[in-house]
């Protein structure tokens, strides 16, 4: 299979003869072998391995995104990406990203809340009046 792995700006990764990927959906792991069926798939922020035909295992966090498989064709679309083969690494940086998401939503609440109580605030008292 050809592997590439899209982000929004660039091309971060183009892999040829790879045996197979196992990558994170909503529903668990998801594993693909060059036979499978073509399937689309929404991804999860996870460690997506995959393997070449060295048989050389290779690991990239990978946020949110969608993964397309076409014929021999593997398109994943991600938000961001980090390659490495020290998993601690990858883990650490996806928990970050995590935590990093966690924050810009509360956040966001935090303000929409605001928003929401001023507007009512102001409705009432031009009601009022």
């Amino acid at each position: 299979m050809n592997l590439k792995i899209l982000l929004p700006y660039k091309l971060f990764a183009d892999i040829q003869n790879v045996s197979s990927i196992v990558m994170e959906t909503g529903e668990g792991a998801y594993g693909l072998l060059p036979n499978r069926l073509d399937c689309v798939a929404a991804l999860i922020p996870g460690i997506l391995t995959y393997e070449t035909a060295t048989r050389k295992v290779n690991y990239v966090a990978v946020d949110e995104g969608v993964m397309v498989k076409a014929g021999n064709e593997v398109l994943i679309s991600v938000r961001n990406a980090f390659g490495g083969t020290d998993l601690g690494t990858l883990g650490d940086f996806i928990k970050s990203q995590f935590n990093k998401k966690e924050e810009e939503q509360r956040e966001a609440q935090t303000v929409i809340a605001k928003l929401e109580r001023g507007f009512v605030y102001s409705f009432d008292k031009f009601r009022n009046h």
